[in-house]
């Protein structure tokens, strides 16, 4: 078998992109230009870009096209035969396995690019993402995309109250809630920070702390896949539950390097509403709301209660809106010493 090679972007390089945002968090859709992805999976798709197109990742999401926080979504081929599109997401890291606010962009951009039809003033998209199918619902308003929200695959609670030892800050108890990807959660003011109000560097540092030591003390699995079976950040909330009428619970994910997820993170409260169950299993009949850093909202509630292996689990359906902020053009000089993209940090 012939070796499979690294591709490199030159100066034929051409990608296309339609950019958007959800609750301020970046979403940028590649529509042309990416090397072909191989694989018959979406998750064998996902390790042959991480080992062999990872020069076109940090084209696009590193300086001077992209940004520290900046996210991508990676469209391919899908090998789910009800599955209207399959798509990866990138980061300032690799590659995530479930990104919500996506999603929600991506039932936006599936109805404009004529992907799926609306028809008596609701489109469906069955959007394949490394997780597993993910049913999005459209909104249409006055003849254009409006609301969008998504049932997501099964999300559990992993372990409740798992305490671990923190570089700097001590002994602390976390939440590990799976949503798509597994994450770590705990109120900020256990380390006297208000997601709020304080600083956005004092917030990412300690949430930072706490996902790496989650990381090498805590060992997770998935019954699904191995592949699924990683931390992928951590998120620090005012230590409310979102249930309404009450005031909308607040939190800040730091994912990836560091990276901070400008809207409330789809994958994030899926997890929440999961957690929120296994405490009090009355939750599954409550309403929930949910407000990132910038203020904006996404609502959930459980359309399901299902099992996941051993897990009890839920189904959560999280809705939210996105918006369009351009189209891009990249392309590369070979001359130039910084085409490949970098980081500060």
């Amino acid at each position: 078998m012939d070796a499979i090679l690294e591709l490199v972007p030159d100066a034929a390089t051409r990608i296309e992109t339609v950019e958007m945002h959800t609750g301020g968090e970046p979403v940028r859709i590649v529509t042309a230009g990416y090397p072909k992805i191989a694989g018959t999976t979406l998750l064998e798709k996902r390790r042959h870009a991480r080992a062999h197109l990872d020069h076109f990742r940090r084209l696009i999401m590193f300086e001077p096209r992209g940004h520290y926080d900046m996210y991508g979504v990676l469209p391919v081929e899908p090998d789910l035969p009800e599955a209207d599109m399959a798509v990866l997401f990138i980061h300032n890291e690799g590659y995530s396995t479930m990104c919500g606010h996506a999603t929600i962009a991506l039932g936006r951009y599936a109805v404009d690019a004529g992907i799926v039809t609306p028809k008596d003033g609701v489109a469906q998209l069955n959007l394949q993402c490394p997780c597993g199918l993910v049913r999005v619902r459209i909104a249409m308003e006055n003849g254009k995309p409006g609301t969008v929200g998504f049932v997501s695959v099964p999300a559990f609670a992993f372990a409740l109250n798992h305490e671990i030892e923190v570089d700097g800050l001590g002994r602390v108890k976390v939440d590990i809630g799976y949503g798509g990807a597994f994450y770590a959660f705990l109120p900020a003011a256990r380390f006297g920070l208000d997601v709020r109000h304080s600083p956005a560097r004092e917030l990412v540092e300690a949430a930072d702390r706490v996902t790496r030591a989650a990381k090498e003390q805590i060992a997770l699995e998935h019954p699904d896949a191995p592949d699924l079976a990683f931390l992928y950040g951590t998120i620090l909330t005012d230590g409310g539950t979102g249930i309404a009428p009450e005031q909308a619970s607040a939190n800040i994910c730091v994912f990836a390097e560091r990276e901070v997820d400008r809207s409330p993170t789809g994958s994030g409260v899926t997890a929440r509403i999961a957690l929120a169950v296994a405490r009090d299993p009355a939750a599954a009949g409550a309403s929930f709301a949910f407000e990132s850093v910038t203020g904006s909202r996404f609502e959930g509630r459980v359309a399901e209660t299902t099992t996941c292996g051993r897990f009890p689990a839920i189904r959560a359906e999280v809705s939210g809106r996105a918006y369009y902020t351009g189209r891009s053009v990249f392309t590369v000089e070979p001359e130039d010493p910084l085409a490949g993209g970098f980081l500060l940090t």
